[in-house]
């Protein structure tokens, strides 16, 4: 006998779906808070990886701020021209160029984090601190799982 074929969810109670949802419920509150920065959400994922991973070259970037080289590329120009970065070439492979932050590139992360937390603190508040940990582990593991899967 054969499998009953299984249907597409309604959009909205999709893996996708619902994923996406969570994402805007998330940046919501923030996106005010980056406006006011000066900032689009890719330029401050892009900020927040280099702060984190100072100096970082511009394909180890784009990984880990989970965007395209070309959109890299453009959000880097905008941030040097606003003087928030610096992009050297980089001393072990002249081919390639490092980034790091800038007094004022720092400055504004500083100032945009502190609002920031105080939004995040609210979701852990509602949710709960051990749940959203855990959720944020679950998804890691969603992602290790499935991951190879786009590989094939």
């Amino acid at each position: 006998m054969q499998e009953p074929r299984r249907k597409l969810q309604p959009y909205r109670q999709s893996l996708a779906g619902t994923l996406l949802a969570a994402r805007e419920a998330v940046m919501a509150p923030l996106r005010p808070m980056l406006r006011d920065a000066g900032v689009t959400e890719q330029q401050w994922r892009v900020l927040r990886v280099i702060r984190d991973s100072q100096p970082i070259d511009a394909t180890a970037l784009a990984d880990a701020a989970l965007l395209f080289g070309p959109s890299v590329t453009r959000i880097l120009k905008e941030l040097l021209d606003r003087r928030l970065i610096v992009r050297e070439t980089d001393p072990r492979d002249r081919r390639r160029s490092i980034v790091t932050l800038t007094p004022a590139g720092r400055a504004l992360i500083e100032h945009t984090a502190s609002q920031t937390v105080q939004v995040l603190d609210r979701y852990a508040e509602r949710f709960g601190p051990e749940r959203l940990e855990a959720l944020k582990n679950e998804l890691r593991a969603l992602i290790d799982a499935i991951g190879p899967l786009g590989e094939d």
